[in-house]
């Protein structure tokens, strides 16, 4: 029983690789708001894969297989990669800036994975945690202007090897239940964005907004472990 629910863990882990075929699939033919959803899947097994592993020993039980180094496969192809083609072929960079943008998106994002520090002893990101999914899903719903969009991508690039801490909703104790909170209020209102085709009006964006404001504030104050 031990084996079986070891190797499901890994499959369900495994499982968002194909989310990314899916999600590059809808991409390539301009269907965004399909593009989210199934990248939205894969953050719902993201966020349930690790506790997963930890309850059944997958470690332990399959040594042979890294279950870290998986994840962090998977995690590079549906918060790194297949956003770095979404925001190339979103029309909302600069012309001149669009595929540079995507390469930007993918080299600060390998680098950033192969940081083996990239998180703090009481489970903070340091620096911007290389989340491209999430920047290019508000994106996608701010259309901000071109060159903000530039900016406010290259200055996510920088901020990803600065001194900055970022919080993990899941992972850090302090206002731990807040954080969940708001993290599930913020799936919700990314659904309704999603069913009003990117296009969900202030009384959505607005709070979108302020949830990731919050989640930025949270890392800048947060209290030494």
């Amino acid at each position: 029983m031990d084996l079986i629910r070891a190797w499901a863990v890994h499959g369900l882990t495994a499982c968002g690789a194909a989310l990314a075929l899916m999600a590059l699939i809808f991409a390539t033919g301009g269907h965004w708001e399909a593009m989210f959803f199934c990248l939205g899947l894969a953050l719902i097994v993201d966020g349930v894969d690790g506790p997963l592993a930890r309850e059944f020993r997958v470690a332990e039980v399959l040594p042979r297989w890294s279950g870290d180094t998986l994840d962090l496969v998977v995690d590079f192809v549906t918060y790194v990669f297949v956003p770095a083609y979404a925001i190339a072929a979103s029309g909302l960079m600069p012309e001149f800036f669009a595929i540079p943008a995507g390469m930007i998106v993918v080299v600060t994002g390998a680098i950033y994975f192969a940081d083996r520090r990239m998180k703090t002893e009481d489970n903070y990101f340091r620096g911007f945690p290389a989340v491209w999914n999430l920047a290019a899903f508000y994106l996608y719903v701010l259309q901000p202007p071109e060159w903000i969009a530039a900016a406010g991508l290259v200055a996510l690039a920088v901020v990803s090897f600065m001194p900055i801490r970022f919080l993990h909703p899941l992972r850090v104790r302090q206002w731990r239940w807040l954080n969940i909170a708001l993290l599930a209020l913020w799936a919700a209102l990314a659904l309704v964005a999603l069913v009003a085709g990117l296009q969900p009006g202030p009384f959505v964006t607005a709070p979108l907004v302020l949830i990731a404001l919050y989640f930025f504030a949270a890392g800048l104050i947060r209290r030494p472990a």
